[in-house]
C-alpha cells in the first residue's frame, strides 16, 4: 500500500515522518482481523480524498493522520472504547516522536476518539470528513457490504450467535432510522439510500438468527 499520503500529512504537521507508516500498516496486517484490516484503510482514504475537498491543507492532514490511525490498535476483544483510546494514545504518542505540531497531535487524537460513537457531527470540518469516510462501508455495492458483514462476523467468533445479533443490531438500527447517516453534504447526497438498504437488509438477516457484532 501507497504511504505517501502519510508521509505528506506527517511532513504538512510539522513532523518528520521516517518508517512511521511501515509500522502502522504491520498493525493491520495482524491475524486477528477480518474487516479492520488494510482494505479498509485504504477504503477509508480514498473517502476522505472523494470527502475532503472543502477543507484546507492542514485540516485535510489531520483527517489523513487520523484514518492511519483509527483502528490501529484492534482486539476484537476488548472492553468498549478500549480500542479507540488506545488507537489514540498510540497516535498522540508516535506523532510527538515525530516532531508534529503539539496542537494537531491532539487534534488528531482527538478525531481518533470520536470515531467510538460515530455520533452525526454538528458541522462541517475534519471530524465529518472522517465519519462519513469511516462508514463508507455501510454504501458500498452489495457484494462488498456482505463481505464486510462476514468479516465482521469473524472477528467475533468467540461471541455466540445470538449475543452477535443483539450487540450488531443495537449497533446498526440507529443507522436504519437515524434522521441523517452522513454529516458531508457529497456522503449524504450519493451514500444515503444504499446505506439505508444495506443496513435493513443487515438487520433482516440479524432478526432471522443469522448473526452481527459489538462494532462498525
Amino acid at each position: 500500500m501507497d504511504t505517501s499520503s502519510y508521509d505528506d500529512a506527517v511532513t504538512r504537521l510539522g513532523g518528520a515522518p521516517g518508517e512511521m507508516a511501515t509500522s502502522v500498516l504491520d498493525r493491520y496486517s495482524e491475524p486477528q482481523r477480518g474487516y479492520h484490516d488494510g482494505r479498509h484503510l485504504a477504503e477509508v482514504l480514498t473517502a476522505v480524498d472523494l470527502l475532503g475537498g472543502d477543507l484546507d491543507s492542514r485540516e485535510r492532514a489531520l483527517v489523513v493522520i487520523a484514518a492511519w490511525y483509527h483502528d490501529a490498535v484492534y482486539d476484537p476483544a476488548a472492553a468498549p472504547g478500549a480500542n479507540e483510546e488506545a488507537s489514540a494514545v498510540l497516535t498522540e504518542r508516535e506523532l510527538a516522536a515525530a516532531g508534529c505540531d503539539p496542537g494537531a497531535v491532539a487534534a488528531v487524537g482527538g478525531l481518533v476518539r470520536a470515531t467510538l460513537e460515530h455520533h452525526l457531527p454538528g458541522t462541517p470540518g475534519p471530524e465529518a470528513v472522517l465519519h462519513d469516510a469511516d462508514l463508507w462501508v455501510l454504501s458500498a455495492p452489495p457484494q462488498r457490504f456482505d463481505e464486510y458483514c462476514a468479516q465482521v462476523r469473524g472477528e467475533y467468533a468467540h461471541v455466540p450467535a445470538e449475543d452477535f445479533a443483539r450487540g450488531r443490531t443495537a449497533v446498526l438500527a440507529p443507522f436504519a432510522t437515524r434522521p441523517r447517516l452522513y454529516a458531508t453534504t457529497v456522503a449524504h447526497e450519493r451514500w444515503t439510500d444504499a446505506a439505508r438498504t444495506n443496513v435493513r437488509r443487515e438487520l433482516d438477516r440479524l432478526s432471522g438468527g443469522a448473526g452481527g457484532a459489538e462494532r462498525r
